[in-house]
């Protein structure tokens, strides 16, 4: 029964997957692959998408922090945590998994209207200002699949690309804005989304004014440390 839990886990490393996705890649009978995915989304380990399909879930990061293997968690917390404090709103934390953007870490503001975002939730590539950010630095076919259906066009993301930021308003949810920088590894290249947000009431139609400053310096620090411990 572990080899059949370990292979549904490793079939959704590429990526969110259907019930039916799950028993093609695995081998499984359609029942035990039911049983197994069912069994661990509620520990935690696995979750659903937006469309229903599973994901890896947050357990998944939680228990890599613990052991220390992925540190990038570990180093982003805090960072959250300032940002939070110093915006007013609350903070996130996006890795790019497959055609969605997940959740992986966050501090929630804790009085007032906010925008709660939980962590393991896995939200679309197609609209937000993370999307944007997580796209923004990809290249050739990646971006042209990213940009199918998306609310944002190629313009867009130059745009990002050259202020090193995102900013929408309204884009993913109606009365939600949000402003979102790039997080880098070791080699530069763009591997998560450090993002604010909360209602348009308070961070207006034009957020990035708000916040663009605290939100880039957030993924510069972040970028920095992941740097340091690499060396």
């Amino acid at each position: 029964m572990l080899d059949k839990t370990v292979s549904v886990l490793s079939a959704l490393e590429s990526g969110p997957a259907s019930l039916a996705q799950l028993v093609k890649a695995t081998g499984l009978a359609r029942p035990t692959a039911h049983r197994i995915a069912v069994a661990l989304e509620t520990h935690r380990m696995l979750a659903r998408d937006s469309r229903g399909r599973f994901v890896l879930g947050p357990r998944i990061g939680e228990l890599a922090a613990a052991a220390g293997e992925d540190r990038l968690l570990a180093i982003a917390q805090p960072v959250l945590a300032q940002l939070k404090d110093v915006t007013g709103e609350s903070a996130q934390l996006y890795r790019p998994h497959g055609d969605t953007r997940v959740c992986v870490a966050a501090a929630e503001r804790t009085s007032g209207l906010r925008d709660t975002v939980p962590v393991g939730a896995a939200l679309p590539m197609t609209a937000g200002s993370a999307a944007q950010v997580l796209l923004a630095w990809e290249q050739g076919a990646r971006v042209h699949r990213g940009l199918r259906g998306a609310k944002f066009t190629a313009t867009t993301l130059a745009q990002v690309r050259r202020r090193g930021w995102a900013a929408t308003a309204a884009e993913r949810e109606p009365g939600v804005a949000s402003v979102s920088a790039p997080v880098r590894g070791p080699g530069g290249r763009v591997i998560a989304a450090v993002s604010v947000s909360g209602p348009i009431e308070r961070l207006t139609r034009s957020p990035g004014r708000l916040h663009a400053a605290a939100v880039a310096a957030a993924g510069e620090t972040i970028s920095r440390l992941l740097r340091h411990e690499a060396q």
